[in-house]
C-alpha cells in the first residue's frame, strides 16, 4: 500500500511555498488579531473538509466539537495552569471524546438523514452547554489567559501569539495533507465515491468513517481551543448551529475536496464579515448571496475553480 501514496506535487510544493509567504508577510499588512480569526477557522473548515470533501460525510454539527474544544481550553487555561499547547491539545481532545460518542451515533446512517442525527445531537451539545456550571451559560468563560509557550515563552503580544497561531495551522495544514494522501484516505475516497464497491474490497467501512469522523472532531476541537486562547473566552457562539452553517459555507466557498480550499473560504467569508460589518445585517445577505453563487456558477470553490482552469494536482 506504501507504494501507492504518490510524493506532494510540484504544484502542491510552489501552493505551500506561496502559503507560507503569505503567512509571513500578512501581519506586517493587516491586523494580527483578524489573521489569528482566520487561521484558527482555517483548522475547523480543514477538519470540515477533512469529512465531508474526502469522505463524503457532510455534517452540520460541527459545531459541537469546535464550541467544546473551546470550552475545554479556556476552562484548562483559566484553572489548571498549564502552558499554551496544552490547552490546545486538551481542546483537541476534549473535540475527540465528544466525536467518537456523536460518530458512532451518525455513521450508521448516510447522506441527509447523517447530516439531520448530527444536528440534532449538536443542539444537544449546545443545551448541555447553557445548563453545565462551567461554561457559565449565556456568560461564557472569559478573561481566559493566553498563557506561555512550553511555558516560558509568554504569548500575551499580538505577534507573539500570531507566530503560535500560524505554527499551530501549519502543522494541522501537513497533518491533513498527510492524512488525505495516506492508504486511509485513498481507502475514505473510495468510500465516498462507492462505498458498496469498497466494502466488497474487504474495507471495514463503518470503522474508516468513525476514525475520520473522530480526526475531523479532533481538529475542530484544535482549532476552537486556540481561538479561544486568542480572543480570551468562550461563548455559547461556538456551539451554536449558525457556526456549523458557517463552516459548511466556508467549506463551499474555498472548494471541498482541496487542501487549500479551507484557508481561502475562511479567509473570503472572515473579510466579508470583518469589513462588511458596517452595513449590519446586509452582511447576512450577502453571505448568502454568495453561497448561492458559488452552487450556481462555482461549484467546485475559488480554488477547485483555479486547479480547473490551470489544469494543476494540489
Amino acid at each position: 500500500m506504501r507504494g501507492d501514496v504518490r510524493k506532494p506535487s510540484h504544484d502542491y510544493l510552489v501552493g505551500f511555498l506561496c502559503m507560507l509567504a503569505c503567512i509571513v508577510i500578512a501581519p506586517w499588512v493587516l491586523y494580527p488579531l483578524f489573521l489569528m480569526r482566520v487561521l484558527c477557522y482555517a483548522i475547523f473548515v480543514m477538519a470540515f473538509n477533512l469529512l465531508a470533501g474526502y469522505s463524503g460525510l457532510v455534517s452540520f454539527g460541527h459545531a459541537a466539537f469546535f464550541g467544546m474544544g473551546a470550552y475545554a481550553a479556556a476552562w484548562s487555561a483559566k484553572n489548571l495552569g498549564i502552558s499554551a499547547e496544552v490547552a490546545v491539545a486538551i481542546g483537541g481532545l476534549a473535540g475527540a471524546a465528544l466525536g467518537v460518542v456523536i460518530g458512532w451515533l451518525s455513521i450508521r446512517r448516510t447522506g441527509i438523514y447523517f447530516a439531520m442525527i448530527t444536528l440534532a445531537l449538536a443542539q444537544l451539545v449546545y443545551f448541555f452547554c447553557v445548563q453545565v456550571p462551567f461554561t457559565h451559560g449565556e456568560n461564557g468563560i472569559q478573561q481566559v489567559p493566553r498563557l506561555k509557550l512550553f511555558g516560558a515563552i509568554p504569548l500575551n503580544g499580538s505577534m507573539a501569539m500570531y507566530w503560535f497561531t500560524a505554527g499551530v495551522f501549519i502543522l494541522c495544514f501537513l497533518a491533513v495533507h498527510r492524512i488525505i494522501h495516506s492508504p486511509f484516505g485513498k481507502v475514505l475516497q473510495a468510500i465516498r465515491e462507492n462505498e458498496p464497491r469498497a466494502t466488497s474490497l474487504g474495507h471495514r467501512t463503518k470503522t474508516y468513517k468513525l476514525i475520520a469522523f473522530v480526526l475531523s472532531a479532533l481538529f475542530s476541537g484544535v482549532a476552537g481551543g486556540l481561538l479561544a486562547l486568542v480572543f480570551g473566552f468562550a461563548t455559547l457562539e461556538s456551539v451554536r448551529y449558525t457556526t456549523s452553517g458557517e463552516v459548511v459555507l466556508m467549506a463551499l466557498v474555498g472548494g471541498f475536496g482541496t487542501v487549500f480550499g479551507p484557508l481561502t473560504g475562511s479567509l473570503v467569508l472572515s473579510a466579508m464579515e470583518n469589513y462588511l460589518a458596517s452595513f449590519g445585517s446586509w452582511v447576512t445577505v450577502a453571505e448568502g448571496a454568495i453561497f448561492i453563487a458559488a452552487v450556481l456558477a462555482f461549484r467546485r470553490g475559488i480554488i477547485g475553480e483555479v486547479m480547473a482552469k490551470l489544469k494543476v494536482s494540489l
